[in-house]
């Protein structure tokens, strides 16, 4: 009997265990607040922190558009002594946001994505010359890894907030495939922007992407949900992002 009472026990602490894991973020598992997005167009200053000096290396603009079937979003960069503009098309599915298009044109490579069934599109090595034809089947939902970033935006956050997300990333150097992007921590805190003091939510994040060697700390405003500031920790080199306007 006594037997009989702690395997039950074990059984109970399991079951508890397992209702209490959150399950990895996908387009079939996604409670993101869909009235936060609306159509917008940013600008973020990027600099490169060295020693006490603060040295502005590009800017990136954004815009999202919020379109009946779908949300776009394009992200221009600039940089000083670039010839070439580096742009970033993204569009996801409007209900779900599952990954439906993804382009990115530097002075690197050019690459396209096309998703249905299969992952498909090209990737072109500028520096190598060689382009690879693109054909990847995948088992399992996931985001765009162009997308997470904004998709943190509209999370349910709170403090306390963390969880995997799972994404698509396609890099013949660094690997391809579904990988994850956990959000480790989300706290309150605040900003002052523009002599402005602005109550933000705190979110550290990291992804596979870098092997998880790169940490991003987004500064996001608690009411409109805009990405205010964003530090890049590339161990031991760093970088931020601050809103221009």
């Amino acid at each position: 009997m006594k037997k009989t009472f702690y395997l039950l026990l074990m059984v109970l602490a399991t079951s508890f265990q397992v209702m209490g894991q959150k399950s990895i973020l996908t387009p079939e598992n996604n409670p993101a607040d869909k009235s936060l997005i609306h159509d917008e167009t940013y600008e973020m200053a990027w600099y490169m922190l060295k020693d006490s000096s603060k040295i502005e290396i590009g800017k990136v603009r954004t815009e999202i558009q919020k379109k009946k079937k779908g949300i776009y979003i394009i992200s221009t960069v600039e940089m000083p002594n670039t010839p070439t503009t580096w742009v970033d098309s993204t569009i996801v599915g409007r209900r779900k946001f599952e990954p439906i298009y993804h382009s990115s044109f530097n002075q690197q490579r050019d690459m396209v994505l096309n998703f249905s069934d299969l992952v498909t599109g090209y990737y072109n090595d500028k520096q190598s010359g060689k382009k690879t034809e693109i054909s990847e089947s995948m088992d399992a939902p996931f985001f765009d890894s162009n997308f997470y970033p904004q998709f943190i935006r509209w999370l349910p956050l709170k403090t306390g907030y963390n969880g995997s997300i799972s994404i698509f990333d396609y890099n013949p150097k660094s690997g391809t495939g579904i990988l994850t992007a956990t959000i480790k921590n989300t706290e309150q805190s605040t900003l002052e922007l523009k002599g402005v003091i602005k109550k933000v939510w705190k979110v550290t994040v990291t992804d596979d992407i870098s092997h998880n060697t790169a940490m991003s700390t987004y500064y996001i405003e608690k009411e409109s949900r805009k990405v205010l500031k964003q530090e890049i920790d590339l161990g031991g080199r760093k970088m931020v992002m601050e809103l221009v306007d």
